[in-house]
């Protein structure tokens, strides 16, 4: 058994350049920390690096710089800010497919993503991720809504984000005020880590899953304070959501990572608290993955969520969709 450990230590632990053989006999780097260089993208969006697990997009080609210890910018945009917290090893041109919707309706999009690396060691790793995530919105404020939309584990990095809040009411509870609309997508709680990291890092190969799942499983239990206890305490303040704006839920009933009943039980916690919900659920869609599968209701459902909490600047936008 220790030589499973030690295959899925190496292959999904070390900080090192892992990679998986495409069809074009290429690598693609699963574990990299590595930025991507400031590029444009389609429909005239350009995307730029403030850290490595953050990027800015835009419609227009800003030159922005960030001070590293506070995340102020430079030159403050004045745009509302969609917070896009992604799924583990998420591609760029999949990321830029919700992006647009966003941009096409006069946001700029923070892109957060987390390595599974960063993951599994939280002090280390998704924490700082998160206090960057908090730093910046609390030091280029605007007048601008703010909407967040996360996918998957980005409801954890989430709730680390709030665990820094509540670390600093005073400075950090008013930030929450600029929100005013939340969309989860496929969220997964602590319960399902186990099964959507390894889904995530070899989504085609079930031995090597199996394998990883193993160790993640190992890791839950032999390294419970070095990562376990933020797992739990992030879930708690997950579902305690300090941020109350109106929440969107996707997710389907076969989605093993983002499953029904953690989503359920979110949901009902939210209510209590006087979170406004709207819950929809599929019968049958992959894991982040239900866009790609129900695109005209996912669409209607975002879209309506976005008019009701009064950020949706182009209706017009709405019948070329959907």
């Amino acid at each position: 058994m220790m030589g499973v450990f030690k295959t899925a230590v190496s292959l999904a632990v070390n900080n090192a350049r892992v990679g998986v053989k495409s069809n074009r006999s290429s690598f693609r780097p699963l574990l990299s920390c590595a930025p991507v260089a400031m590029m444009t993208m389609d429909r005239g969006a350009h995307t730029q690096d403030i850290t490595k697990n953050i990027q800015y997009i835009s419609n227009e080609k800003l030159k922005l710089t960030a001070d590293p210890s506070t995340m102020k910018l430079n030159t403050q945009p004045d745009k509302p800010l969609c917070v896009m917290i992604n799924w583990l090893l998420a591609r760029q041109k999949h990321v830029m497919k919700y992006a647009t919707l966003y941009l096409e309706q006069g946001f700029d999009v923070l892109s957060v993503s987390c390595t599974p690396w960063q993951l599994m060691w939280p002090a280390k790793g998704s924490q700082l991720v998160a206090s960057d995530v908090l730093k910046f919105i609390a030091t280029n404020e605007n007048e601008h809504p703010m909407v967040v939309h996360g996918f998957s584990v980005g409801g954890y990095i989430w709730g680390e984000v709030m665990n820094h809040v509540m670390n600093n009411k005073d400075r950090y509870l008013p930030v929450l005020d600029r929100v005013v609309a939340q969309v989860w997508d496929s969220a997964a709680d602590v319960s399902e880590i186990s099964i959507g990291v390894p889904a995530a890092v070899f989504p085609k190969n079930k031995i090597m899953q199996k394998t990883l799942r193993a160790y993640m499983e190992y890791h839950l239990k032999t390294f419970h304070d070095a990562a376990t206890t933020h797992y739990i305490r992030s879930s708690q303040l997950f579902h305690s959501n300090p941020c109350r704006a109106p929440a969107l839920i996707f997710l389907s009933k076969t989605d093993p990572v983002g499953a029904e009943k953690s989503n359920r039980m979110l949901h009902d916690n939210w209510v209590k608290l006087g979170i406004k919900c709207t819950w929809k659920c599929w019968d049958k869609s992959p894991h982040v993955q239900h866009f790609t599968f129900h695109k005209q209701e996912y669409l209607a459902a975002l879209y309506a969520h976005l008019d009701a909490c009064n950020v949706l600047a182009q209706p017009d936008k709405l019948g070329a969709r959907i």
